[in-house]
């Protein structure tokens, strides 16, 4: 599937903002069945200095400065994306895969193979997820166990969090503690996928932070709705002698094609999609559109 991307960011200020310092994580990386085909970022006002570099997670980052007083700032991304992940999800199923118990997972993390040493930072505690309580691991353990396969155990974890948690916008924000998360059982798909990290963690396999977008389908027979797209995050578990496999436990599923990757690292922290400092004595208002349009 091929996808035109268009996210458009705006702050407005109730008074003048003299300078201000960005970062953005808009660009989409290439990633398992993902290639960017064309990206175009468009900043107003414009910035004084701009510059972009590839992150340690291999992410593209955008750094940008203004310099000149202003009232509001916007930034759109537009991206042209070929997707074609749904091909990889047969083997998610597979026997290469689902026979890998806990135990196994365990054992083979205490290799010194490359690619075991880089999931090996996605054990440890992360700006957002650390200090996890007694609670989150006893969640965990419901689902996993020594000798039953990670896959199987992620995926009713991802299945668990659809069923316990509420989608409730407005109740989190970015600096709401995992434990209360936990204990409210409500929030967006950032905690319920920085919730299912902290489990996975706790009980000492590798889980990673994807951020990104998803296709929002409508019902049969109705027109899509103009900015009914959302960005969107889900998390990603690391098998030993598999590779990763993502699960979203917003919509319980397995990402598919309508699912499209930004960047990823240990929680949210990493991958923000615009974040920055400004110089000003009031305060900003934020709106935030994405549409996907799929391309034939």
């Amino acid at each position: 599937m091929y996808f035109n991307v268009t996210h458009t960011t705006k702050y407005t200020y109730n008074a003048p903002v003299s300078y201000g310092h960005n970062i953005a994580t808009l660009r989409p990386r290439k990633a398992k069945g993902q290639e960017l085909l064309d990206y175009h970022i468009g900043i107003s006002p414009e910035p004084s200095e701009i510059s972009e570099r590839v992150d340690f997670f291999g992410n593209y980052i955008t750094r940008f400065s203004l310099q000149t007083e202003h009232r509001s700032l916007k930034v759109t991304t537009k991206s042209r994306i070929k997707r074609d992940y749904a091909q990889f999800q047969d083997s998610f199923f597979s026997e290469a895969c689902s026979s890998i118990t806990m135990n196994d997972a365990l054992i083979a993390l205490q290799s010194n193979d490359l690619e075991i040493l880089d999931a090996q930072q996605y054990i440890l505690e992360s700006v957002f997820v650390k200090k996890m309580d007694a609670s989150i691991r006893e969640y965990a353990q419901k689902s996993f166990q020594g000798n039953r396969s990670v896959f199987d155990a992620a995926f009713e974890l991802m299945q668990r969090i659809y069923t316990d948690f509420d989608f409730v916008p407005g109740f989190t924000s970015i600096s709401t503690p995992i434990h209360e998360v936990m204990e409210q059982k409500k929030g967006v798909c950032q905690d319920f996928a920085q919730i299912a990290i902290a489990c996975i963690r706790s009980i000492g396999l590798p889980a990673k932070y994807i951020s990104g977008y998803i296709e929002t389908l409508p019902p049969p027979g109705k027109e899509k709705l103009v900015g009914a797209d959302a960005s969107h995050a889900w998390f990603s578990i690391f098998i030993p002698g598999f590779g990763w496999v993502d699960f979203d436990p917003t919509n319980n599923q397995i990402p598919k094609d309508q699912h499209i990757v930004v960047g990823w690292g240990r929680d949210y922290y990493d991958v923000p999609p615009l974040k920055g400092v400004v110089y000003g004595s009031g305060q900003s208002k934020l709106k935030v559109a994405v549409d996907i349009a799929r391309i034939d």
